[in-house]
């Protein structure tokens, strides 16, 4: 069996970080592990408390897991500050682990923010240069390339930014876009790819970033191309959100069982 590593948060209301990776490893048909890097306190209407994992803690984590368990796939999330994600990028690239796929949480779907100042220099820095691929949506790629991202043109802007910053392949997300269709731009050395599907109006988006991320992970670890990869994970996110359960007073979680 194939094995896919998500390092990670915890969300105890189950939609996102770990606990959405875990499920959505499950639903690809891959052996999903988790590394901590922060226990939240949260659910569907925003972010009350974050408890950060000590960063040796994470690194033993890690270790543990390259001695006896090395991933076919990695995934990193909420890596919360500078330390750790050092922390985690380090250990990514001393032992090698690729496919990477690097999830820039910076702000919750609430609008929290889940990433400190000095990490983003970090992330962009230290970690997207051993991605295989970064996932960020409009706001994340605003940040991480002081570019203004408001629309596709500016997302392909933006993106190539990216690739110029050492990563391998850039998913550009629009969901935030204001328009009907949902564009997603995958951006590579060889050109870019747009993938489009129709705005499902609902208020059930906690996690999707997670999901997606979690999706392409289990796909690298199975195998597939990226293009493939990608395609299947964003077919997957639009039936979890299609057949979320309605459940939560704020940002409901996506149904993974979808």
């Amino acid at each position: 069996m194939r094995v896919a590593l998500s390092i990670a948060g915890s969300d105890p209301s189950g939609g996102a970080g770990i606990q959405a990776d875990l499920k959505t490893f499950h639903q690809f048909g891959v052996y999903g592990m988790a590394a901590l890097t922060a226990l939240t306190a949260q659910n569907t209407l925003g972010v009350s408390g974050v408890h950060m994992v000590p960063p040796a803690f994470l690194r033993q984590q890690l270790e543990a897991l390259a001695a006896d368990l090395p991933p076919d796939a990695v995934k990193t999330g909420m890596l919360a500050d500078a330390d750790l994600a050092a922390t985690a990028a380090d250990c990514i690239r001393s032992f090698g682990w690729t496919p990477l796929v690097v999830d820039p949480v910076m702000i919750a779907t609430s609008g929290d923010r889940l990433l400190s100042v000095d990490a983003e220099r970090v992330i962009r820095d230290r970690l997207l240069p051993l991605a295989t691929l970064v996932t960020p949506n409009l706001d994340e790629a605003a940040l991480l390339t002081g570019l203004e991202v408001r629309d596709v043109a500016q997302m392909e802007r933006a993106a190539i930014v990216l690739l110029d910053s050492g990563a391998a392949a850039v998913l550009l997300k629009g969901g935030h876009l204001a328009d009907d269709t949902i564009v997603d731009l995958l951006v590579t050395a060889d050109g870019i790819q747009r993938f489009s599907h129709p705005r499902i109006r609902t208020t059930s988006t906690h996690g999707t970033g997670c999901t997606l991320s979690a999706a392409i992970t289990a796909g690298l670890a199975s195998g597939r191309p990226l293009e493939q990869a990608v395609e299947a994970g964003l077919d997957y996110v639009v039936r979890a959100i299609a057949n979320a359960p309605g459940i939560g007073a704020g940002h409901g979680p996506v149904n993974h069982m979808s």
